[in-house]
Protein backbone atom coordinates (compact mmCIF):
# COMPACT_ATOMS: atom_id res chain seq x y z
CA UNK A 1 0.00 0.00 0.00
CA UNK A 2 2.63 2.54 0.82
CA UNK A 3 4.60 1.53 -2.08
CA UNK A 4 1.88 2.69 -4.39
CA UNK A 5 0.84 5.77 -2.67
CA UNK A 6 4.67 6.51 -2.59
CA UNK A 7 4.75 5.78 -6.90
CA UNK A 8 1.56 8.17 -6.73
CA UNK A 9 3.07 11.12 -5.16
CA UNK A 10 5.87 10.85 -7.15
CA UNK A 11 4.00 10.82 -10.45
CA UNK A 12 2.17 14.07 -9.19
CA UNK A 13 5.15 15.49 -8.48
CA UNK A 14 6.77 14.45 -12.21
CA UNK A 15 3.55 16.22 -13.86
CA UNK A 16 3.57 19.24 -11.59
CA UNK A 17 6.71 19.89 -12.55
CA UNK A 18 5.98 18.77 -16.41
CA UNK A 19 3.49 21.41 -16.21
CA UNK A 20 6.61 24.28 -16.43
CA UNK A 21 6.73 23.45 -20.23
CA UNK A 22 3.26 24.29 -21.01
CA UNK A 23 1.72 26.71 -23.07
CA UNK A 24 0.43 29.10 -19.68
CA UNK A 25 2.61 27.58 -17.07
CA UNK A 26 1.67 30.88 -14.87
CA UNK A 27 -2.57 29.87 -15.33
CA UNK A 28 -1.19 26.59 -14.00
CA UNK A 29 0.59 27.83 -11.21
CA UNK A 30 -2.02 30.21 -10.09
CA UNK A 31 -4.75 27.05 -10.14
CA UNK A 32 -2.54 24.60 -8.20
CA UNK A 33 -2.08 27.23 -5.44
CA UNK A 34 -5.80 27.78 -5.53
CA UNK A 35 -6.25 24.33 -5.12
CA UNK A 36 -4.04 23.31 -2.77
CA UNK A 37 -5.27 25.70 -0.37
CA UNK A 38 -8.78 23.77 -0.21
CA UNK A 39 -8.73 20.34 -1.52
CA UNK A 40 -5.33 19.33 -3.72
CA UNK A 41 -3.03 17.63 -1.63
CA UNK A 42 0.72 18.77 -3.34
CA UNK A 43 1.98 22.05 -2.21
CA UNK A 44 2.27 24.56 -5.44
CA UNK A 45 6.17 24.81 -3.95
CA UNK A 46 6.93 22.22 -6.87
CA UNK A 47 6.02 24.04 -9.93
CA UNK A 48 6.90 27.21 -8.50
CA UNK A 49 10.62 25.86 -8.03
CA UNK A 50 10.94 24.14 -11.69
CA UNK A 51 9.62 28.08 -13.34
CA UNK A 52 12.33 29.80 -10.81
CA UNK A 53 15.04 27.44 -11.97
CA UNK A 54 13.76 27.44 -15.68
CA UNK A 55 13.22 31.33 -15.58
CA UNK A 56 14.35 33.29 -12.51
CA UNK A 57 14.44 36.42 -13.67
CA UNK A 58 10.46 35.89 -13.31
CA UNK A 59 10.26 34.16 -9.93
CA UNK A 60 9.58 37.02 -8.01
CA UNK A 61 6.25 37.42 -10.05
CA UNK A 62 5.98 33.59 -9.95
CA UNK A 63 5.62 33.86 -5.99
CA UNK A 64 3.01 36.56 -6.58
CA UNK A 65 0.87 34.47 -8.27
CA UNK A 66 1.05 31.50 -5.56
CA UNK A 67 0.46 34.31 -2.95
CA UNK A 68 -3.05 34.83 -4.87
CA UNK A 69 -3.72 31.60 -6.03
CA UNK A 70 -3.31 30.51 -2.40
CA UNK A 71 -5.13 33.18 -0.52
CA UNK A 72 -8.57 33.14 -2.80
CA UNK A 73 -8.10 29.86 -2.51
CA UNK A 74 -8.19 29.78 1.57
CA UNK A 75 -11.11 32.05 1.24
CA UNK A 76 -12.92 28.96 -0.59
CA UNK A 77 -11.51 26.63 2.33
CA UNK A 78 -12.86 29.12 4.68
CA UNK A 79 -16.43 29.02 2.91
CA UNK A 80 -16.41 25.08 2.74
CA UNK A 81 -15.93 24.71 6.25
CA UNK A 82 -18.62 28.45 7.15
CA UNK A 83 -21.01 25.92 5.17
CA UNK A 84 -20.11 22.58 5.49
CA UNK A 85 -19.07 23.04 9.41
CA UNK A 86 -17.90 20.40 12.06
CA UNK A 87 -19.07 17.44 10.22
CA UNK A 88 -16.69 18.50 7.04
CA UNK A 89 -14.12 18.47 8.86
CA UNK A 90 -14.15 15.19 10.64
CA UNK A 91 -15.02 13.93 7.15
CA UNK A 92 -12.23 15.12 5.24
CA UNK A 93 -9.76 14.90 7.99
CA UNK A 94 -8.51 13.20 11.18
CA UNK A 95 -9.54 13.87 14.58
CA UNK A 96 -6.08 14.64 16.41
CA UNK A 97 -5.48 17.00 13.44
CA UNK A 98 -8.73 18.98 14.35
CA UNK A 99 -8.45 19.26 18.00
CA UNK A 100 -4.64 20.62 16.96
CA UNK A 101 -6.01 23.31 15.09
CA UNK A 102 -9.23 24.03 17.10
CA UNK A 103 -6.46 24.37 19.93
CA UNK A 104 -4.55 26.80 17.55
CA UNK A 105 -7.40 28.63 16.77
CA UNK A 106 -8.65 29.09 20.33
CA UNK A 107 -5.18 30.58 21.74
CA UNK A 108 -4.33 33.05 18.56
CA UNK A 109 -7.62 33.38 16.61
CA UNK A 110 -7.39 34.28 13.12
CA UNK A 111 -4.03 34.50 13.47
CA UNK A 112 -3.38 30.81 14.25
CA UNK A 113 -3.85 30.77 9.52
CA UNK A 114 -0.46 32.84 9.50
CA UNK A 115 1.43 30.24 11.90
CA UNK A 116 -0.24 27.28 9.13
CA UNK A 117 0.71 29.54 6.10
CA UNK A 118 4.48 29.25 6.97
CA UNK A 119 4.37 26.05 8.09
CA UNK A 120 4.58 21.90 6.39
CA UNK A 121 1.10 21.61 8.42
CA UNK A 122 -1.79 21.28 5.16
CA UNK A 123 -2.75 24.67 4.81
CA UNK A 124 -6.14 23.23 3.76
CA UNK A 125 -7.01 22.04 7.49
CA UNK A 126 -6.91 26.11 8.76
CA UNK A 127 -8.49 27.12 5.81
CA UNK A 128 -11.40 25.03 6.13
CA UNK A 129 -11.53 24.81 9.81
CA UNK A 130 -11.13 28.98 10.09
CA UNK A 131 -14.83 28.53 8.58
CA UNK A 132 -15.99 26.01 10.72
CA UNK A 133 -14.98 27.57 13.66
CA UNK A 134 -16.37 31.00 12.68
CA UNK A 135 -13.11 32.37 12.73
CA UNK A 136 -13.31 36.62 11.91
CA UNK A 137 -13.03 36.32 8.25
CA UNK A 138 -10.85 39.59 7.94
CA UNK A 139 -8.11 38.95 9.99
CA UNK A 140 -8.41 35.52 8.42
CA UNK A 141 -7.28 36.89 4.57
CA UNK A 142 -4.81 39.60 6.37
CA UNK A 143 -3.19 36.40 8.46
CA UNK A 144 -3.29 34.51 5.09
CA UNK A 145 -1.59 36.89 3.02
CA UNK A 146 0.78 37.91 5.75
CA UNK A 147 1.88 34.14 5.72
CA UNK A 148 1.17 32.88 2.11
CA UNK A 149 3.18 36.02 1.13
CA UNK A 150 5.83 35.67 3.06
CA UNK A 151 6.57 32.37 2.17
CA UNK A 152 6.15 32.39 -1.46
CA UNK A 153 8.22 35.80 -1.60
CA UNK A 154 10.75 34.24 -0.13
CA UNK A 155 11.07 31.06 -1.73
CA UNK A 156 10.69 33.61 -5.45
CA UNK A 157 13.70 35.60 -3.80
CA UNK A 158 16.00 32.72 -3.33
CA UNK A 159 15.18 30.97 -6.80
CA UNK A 160 16.09 34.80 -8.30
CA UNK A 161 19.32 35.35 -6.94
CA UNK A 162 20.27 31.48 -6.53
CA UNK A 163 18.42 29.95 -9.68
CA UNK A 164 19.00 26.22 -10.06
CA UNK A 165 21.56 25.72 -7.15
CA UNK A 166 19.11 26.68 -4.90
CA UNK A 167 16.34 23.72 -5.65
CA UNK A 168 17.66 20.65 -3.31
CA UNK A 169 17.75 23.23 -0.45
CA UNK A 170 13.98 24.24 -1.14
CA UNK A 171 13.12 21.04 -1.36
CA UNK A 172 15.06 19.55 1.68
CA UNK A 173 15.35 22.72 4.03
CA UNK A 174 12.53 25.76 3.44
CA UNK A 175 9.58 23.69 5.55
CA UNK A 176 12.43 23.42 8.49
CA UNK A 177 13.28 27.58 8.05
CA UNK A 178 9.52 27.78 7.69
CA UNK A 179 9.20 26.26 11.12
CA UNK A 180 12.13 28.01 13.12
CA UNK A 181 10.56 31.30 11.93
CA UNK A 182 7.21 30.32 13.26
CA UNK A 183 8.98 29.27 16.50
CA UNK A 184 10.79 33.20 16.48
CA UNK A 185 7.65 34.98 16.17
CA UNK A 186 5.68 32.77 18.33
CA UNK A 187 8.41 33.14 21.10
CA UNK A 188 8.73 37.09 20.34
CA UNK A 189 4.90 37.50 20.72
CA UNK A 190 5.44 35.48 24.23
CA UNK A 191 7.96 37.83 25.45
CA UNK A 192 6.29 40.58 24.63
CA UNK A 193 3.25 39.65 26.30
CA UNK A 194 4.97 38.46 29.04
CA UNK A 195 6.99 42.34 29.79
CA UNK A 196 3.83 43.53 29.18
CA UNK A 197 2.31 41.46 32.04
CA UNK A 198 4.96 42.32 34.47
CA UNK A 199 5.29 46.07 33.50
CA UNK A 200 1.28 46.35 34.44
CA UNK A 201 2.05 44.60 37.38
CA UNK A 202 4.84 46.84 38.19
CA UNK A 203 2.72 49.86 37.82
CA UNK A 204 -0.32 48.84 39.25
CA UNK A 205 2.19 47.79 42.66
CA UNK A 206 3.32 51.77 42.26
CA UNK A 207 -0.05 52.83 42.52
CA UNK A 208 -1.36 50.78 45.21
CA UNK A 209 2.03 52.49 47.51
CA UNK A 210 1.66 55.76 46.83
Amino acid sequence: MMDWLHAFKEGVFQWMESLAGSEHPEWWLFALAFAESSFFPIPPDVLMVALGVVAPEKALWFGLICTAGSVLGGALGYGIGLWGGRPILYRLFKAPKIRAVERLYDRYNAWATGIAGLTPIPYKIFTIGGGAFKINFKIFMVASVAARGFRFMVEGALLYFFGESIRDFLFTYFNWLSVAFVVLLVGGFWLVHLYGSRASKASGAGEVET
